[in-house]
């Protein structure tokens, strides 16, 4: 028959419509692609590093903002460390006491609180200076080579409530330790302590009055009260030694404490410059 193609003819339209399914299918694919590379390229590494570069570019001038702020800014000044006695005695050695160092330590502290006139009258000469300690010697050796006759003068005293010599020293243990030193040179002499420690003042008043005393060791403070009270008369004083080279365990002399310091300073405006301007006594740094 004409109408006979040999197969059945549905199925050739079945396979033409698969080839051409099939070929259709290739051909989407390779449209999308290229869409799919553009999306790639977009977000390329370059990019990344661009925007990077933007971003950094957007920052640096804030941060120089920030350091110019800080660099404006006053800063702070560090303190400096004051110099301690310790300090000073490091890199330098002491040097021995001298009557200049006791008539700058008076007009230093009097120079704000007395007049020009009245600074003048607290101004002591040469001549009511004993020599002074060269720190060679003991206590016993100083007193002998200041004061070479005192086995005529300790026969000589007599007088109740008062003392020949007196010396002056910071605490205490200080004076305990200068009444043993004193061993070698005063003889028969008596010598007594005069400090506040353990010590009530009346039974110090009662002891004075009681024998006489040659020899009183003790602090600036316990001496004015004795001076005060009656307690001790400046009468027969001849001598004054003041414990000014020794140092403490912080290194500091009778005159670095400022307690001792002002109660010293009282002692001395408490009779004791007036009896060196008229001659009756002498002041000796030890």
């Amino acid at each position: 028959m004409g109408d006979d193609l040999g197969d059945d003819w549905w199925n050739h339209d079945a396979e033409a419509e698969e080839e051409t399914e099939q070929e259709k299918e290739p051909a989407e694919k390779a449209k999308t692609k290229p869409e799919k590379r553009k999306m790639v390229t977009e977000k390329s590494p370059k990019a990344k590093k661009k925007k990077n570069n933007d971003q950094k570019g957007c920052t640096t001038p804030q941060k120089k903002e920030i350091e110019d702020q800080q660099s404006t800014k006053p800063q702070k000044k560090r303190k400096r460390k004051k110099k301690t006695i310790t300090d000073v005695l490091a890199t330098s050695e002491p040097k021995p006491g001298c009557a200049a160092d006791l008539q700058d330590l008076i007009t230093r502290y009097y120079s704000d609180k007395r007049s020009v006139i009245e600074l003048e009258e607290l101004k002591l000469q040469n001549s009511c200076f004993l020599s002074s300690n060269d720190l060679t010697h003991t206590l016993s050796s100083y007193l002998k080579q200041v004061c070479p006759k005192w086995a005529k003068i300790q026969k000589q005293h007599s007088e109740k409530s008062s003392v020949v010599i007196l010396i002056v020293c910071s605490s205490a243990l200080r004076t305990i330790e200068l009444i043993k030193q004193l061993t070698a040179f005063k003889g028969e002499a008596r010598a007594v302590k005069l400090f506040a420690k353990h010590i009530k003042i009346e039974e110090q008043v009662k002891l004075l009055q009681k024998g006489i005393t040659h020899i009183g060791v003790g602090t600036p403070s316990r001496i004015s009260a004795l001076i005060n009270n009656e307690g001790l008369s400046l009468q027969a004083l001849r001598y004054l030694v003041v414990d000014w080279n020794w140092r403490d365990q912080k290194l500091r002399r009778m005159v670095d404490i400022l307690e001792v310091k002002l109660d010293f300073l009282k002692l001395l405006e408490n009779g004791v410059l007036a009896a060196c301007k008229e001659d009756k006594v002498k002041i000796g740094l030890f």
